[in-house]
């Protein structure tokens, strides 16, 4: 198997997407009172929820931080 070279930007998708998956975890066992018909999580859970988002931002920085470096790679080429 070959190695391929990180770029800028790797770790934060990587990063975003654990912290994604987390929420989405997250996200499912705070709904699934409301199937089964239980007492609901405290508060707490639901922010636990909003994991997704953050996770969905942080990967975004990490693919705008990729374009700019493949941009500022171009130009010196150029």
């Amino acid at each position: 198997m070959t190695a391929t070279p990180t770029a800028p930007g790797d770790g934060l998708v990587r990063a975003g997407g654990i912290v994604f998956i987390v929420g989405a975890v997250a996200t499912l066992v705070t709904m699934a009172p409301l199937f089964l018909g239980t007492d609901p999580f405290p508060p707490i859970a639901y922010a636990v929820c909003m994991l997704m988002g953050v996770g969905f931002m942080i990967s975004g920085a990490g693919v705008m931080r990729s374009i700019a470096a493949q941009r500022r790679a171009a130009k010196s080429t150029a």
